[in-house]
């Protein structure tokens, strides 16, 4: 039963396989992460950052570390799923539950739709875990310290002050070992660290982790991010962002885990309120290497505009599946 679960997530997490509602992190000495949750103290309304600091190693080891972290935090989040695909087709999978009360009817409204639904960020029990990930960002504590006063003045279960996508991405590099801040410029915004990474692009930032590239420049692998703008901002290249290097911008970056020759796994924070897993579609059509499709090719599909490349040797495309979170729940 483990391992046919387990072999249904691997396969692109079918939605009709028996996913639980959450799992709890590997005990340490089967997976060393330190839970963002233990860098905190404190209860909703009194939390407090007691640990900021970060593993710190070479960039060459943080790929296969840097998707297992993820994969472990999307299993705390309980398994959400969003599948990017369904836009092609215009229609669900048999089983699969539409994010919309009714049917799609349009193209537009089918550009992403909700295999599994997870634990979302107003869950009490996530709220040190949240916590935890602002603690890897240079203003995290301060965004804390707004959100005990948000608790202070309700009793309801309410959502985060700020969104944490970025915070999310921050602390999945401070646990991998990326850090210094050369390596990786955690922020409470993505586009701090898209920045560094096209100056390393440039010639700049030599220390950087991360290099940027357009969509289909480079080969995917996981480990990449691949950031997209957010609101009204219309980035569609690094071009777009180059001309606003260092200003404010709406930007978004997912963790890619897993790469086939039609589409990848990206998982990222804050994504429909949680630690969620997308499938996105590729296309080559234009570029030399694999893309995620445009919403020029297909409407309400998420446009990269920068795909950010480790500087570190490829591991395989697999590498969600390899994961010990993955692998645990395998074992007899």
């Amino acid at each position: 039963m483990r391992t046919a679960l387990a072999l249904a997530l691997a396969a692109w997490v079918a939605a009709t396989s028996p996913v639980p509602a959450q799992t709890a992190r590997l005990p340490r000495d089967v997976f060393d992460v330190i839970p963002p949750e233990s860098r905190i103290e404190g209860e909703r309304g009194r939390m407090r950052v007691v640990q900021s600091g970060c593993r710190v190693g070479p960039t060459s080891w943080a790929r296969r570390r840097i998707v297992d972290v993820a994969v472990q935090e999307w299993a705390v989040f309980g398994f959400q799923v969003v599948d990017a695909r369904a836009i092609e087709t215009g229609r669900l999978p048999d089983g699969v539950v539409s994010e919309a009360a009714n049917p799609p009817r349009s193209r537009a409204v089918q550009a992403r739709h909700m295999l599994r639904i997870g634990r979302r960020e107003t869950d009490p029990r996530l709220a040190r875990t949240i916590a935890g990930y602002w603690s890897a960002t240079p203003d995290g504590a301060q965004v804390i310290g707004r959100q005990n006063r948000r608790w202070q003045a309700t009793d309801a279960d309410v959502g985060w002050v700020e969104p944490w996508s970025a915070a999310f991405v921050s602390w999945v590099m401070c646990e991998a070992g990326l850090g210094e801040p050369e390596q990786f410029q955690r922020d409470v915004a993505h586009r701090v660290y898209i920045d560094q990474a096209i100056r390393a692009r440039d010639g700049q930032a030599t220390a950087a982790a991360y290099v940027a590239y357009d969509a289909g420049e480079a080969e995917i692998s996981p480990g990449d991010l691949m950031c997209n703008a957010r609101g009204t901002v219309g980035y569609r290249t690094l071009a777009d962002r180059r001309r606003d290097l260092g200003e404010y911008a709406g930007t978004h970056c997912d963790i890619v885990v897993r790469v086939a020759h039609d589409r990848i796994n990206v998982i990222g924070g804050n994504v429909i309120d949680g630690v969620t897993l997308t499938i996105l579609p590729l296309t080559s059509e234009g570029t030399a290497f694999a893309r995620p499709v445009s919403d020029e090719e297909v409407t309400g599909a998420r446009t990269i505009f920068a795909h950010l490349k480790l500087t570190a040797d490829p591991v395989e495309d697999d590498a969600m599946d390899r994961s010990p979170t993955l692998r645990a729940m395998a074992a007899p």
